[in-house]
Formats: structure tokens, sequence, C-alpha cells
């Protein structure tokens, strides 16, 4: 069982929300226009605190260059209540966290309605590997969900939102760790990774390999060799991953 989100006036539960976590899911929300991603305010970043029960989010509506970090709304995981904040959070709250129940390894949910990507969710295809660029951290195709039902539009439409993700990828958290993004049909895409930041960062990339894919679909598709993706996607994850340098180096 869920409920909806809901605002209670008074907080029921000690949210324990780092300093940290707070600025990270700030920070993230800007950039969905810096990175092209949004037209006026269609896009909203979140972070979980799984230790303290909890998920950071944009609120509803706020413009991007008038947002501060104290507008941020704090969840809780097990039911979806407003903890902490004045304002509404996003209206795509319920299936950020319909996700971080589903996928442990989850920290951090985007979602955007950017450009390509959404046209891909409105054809009701999913995007393509065409390239290496994709296969850098997509292990497979963008998948695509099928339509929510009318009783899945009628009640809890946002949470059911997130479970058509869940059902598409089988719950199994293996796939959404090696594919970490997925199209809702007819509406866009959802985007998630270790932590807030990493989320916002493979919207960046889905949104890019979609734009690449149209292209590419437009000259006439050649299907890639499987041995290369596999090569690209394995030096960039896994336990033989040699790409980039730790943030000490």
């Amino acid at each position: 069982m869920h409920t909806s989100t809901r605002t209670r006036t008074e907080p029921t539960v000690s949210t324990a929300v780092s300093r940290e976590l707070r600025r990270e899911v700030w920070e993230a929300n800007l950039r969905i226009p810096r990175a092209g991603l949004a037209t006026l305010t269609w896009g909203n970043v979140s972070g979980v605190d799984r230790q303290a029960g909890v998920f950071v989010i944009k609120p509803s509506g706020v413009a991007y260059d008038v947002l501060s970090e104290e507008d941020l709304v704090v969840v809780s995981l097990s039911d979806g209540s407003v903890v902490e904040g004045r304002l509404r959070p996003s209206t795509d709250t319920e299936t950020h966290r319909s996700l971080y129940l589903a996928f442990p390894s989850i920290g951090g949910v985007t979602h955007t309605h950017s450009t390509h990507a959404v046209a891909f969710a409105q054809a009701r295809r999913p995007i393509p590997v065409l390239g290496t660029t994709h296969a850098d951290t997509f292990n497979g195709p963008v998948p695509v969900t099928a339509p929510l039902t009318p009783q899945q539009c009628a009640t809890d439409y946002e949470y059911n939102t997130g479970q058509v993700i869940v059902d598409l990828l089988g719950r199994d958290n293996t796939r959404a760790e090696e594919v970490p993004g997925a199209l809702v049909a007819h509406h866009g895409p959802f985007t998630w990774g270790a932590d807030a930041a990493t989320s916002l960062e493979h919207a960046v990339i889905c949104e890019a390999v979609a734009e690449m894919a149209l292209h590419t679909i437009a000259l006439g598709t050649v299907e890639p060799p499987q041995h290369v993706l596999d090569r690209h996607f394995t030096r960039k994850h896994g336990p033989n991953a040699y790409y980039g340098n730790p943030p000490s180096a």
C-alpha cells in the first residue's frame, strides 16, 4: 500500500537531511535548464537519504532562476508524506518514490521533457544503440514502457508512472544499474544513478544519444558490432573498468 504525496502542517519525523544532499539536489536542478533539458519548469531532480528514510525533491512549478535550497521539499520514502518544506513537491514525486522503493541502487532520479528523448517516448520507440557514445553509458537500448491503462491514470497516476518503469525492468536492480533510464510512453525520460548529480548526467546523455539516433536513422542505420559496444560499456563499468581517474588524482 502507498499514499499519494500530501502536505502536513507539522513534520511527523526528524529528517536529518544533510546540507550536502540538499545542496547536491539544488545544484542538479539548476543544471537542467543550463544543459538545455527544460522548457519553462518541465523537469525535476531528487536525491535520497535511505538511512533517514527520506528524499529531497524540487517543488512544483518553481522557476529554476528563483529556486533556492530552502525551497526544496523533503518527502518520506515510506508513505510519500511531506516532512519538511513550505511548498508542494513536484507532481512527479510519487514516480521518484516508486523507483526508489523498487531499486535499492538508485540514489537520485531525474525527469525532463527534453526534445529528442521525448520524441522517442511519444513514438513509443526505444532509443536504439547505434554507436559507442550510447554504449558508454547504456548497456542496451533505452527502453520504452507500455502506455498506462485507464485505471492506472484514474488512481495514483504518478505512482503508477513509476510502476510501469519498474515492470518494464522486471524489478531487476542489475538491469536498472546497466541501463539507468527509461522512456515513459507518450510522456518522456526518467533517468537515475547512484546520486542526484549522476542521475542528471544520465539525463544529459540520454538526450544526446536520442538526438544522435534521430540523425543516424535519417541517414540510414548500420548495425554496430556487439563486441565494440560491449568493450565501451565495460571499460567504464564493472570490475575491469579503467576509464577516468580517482577524484584525488
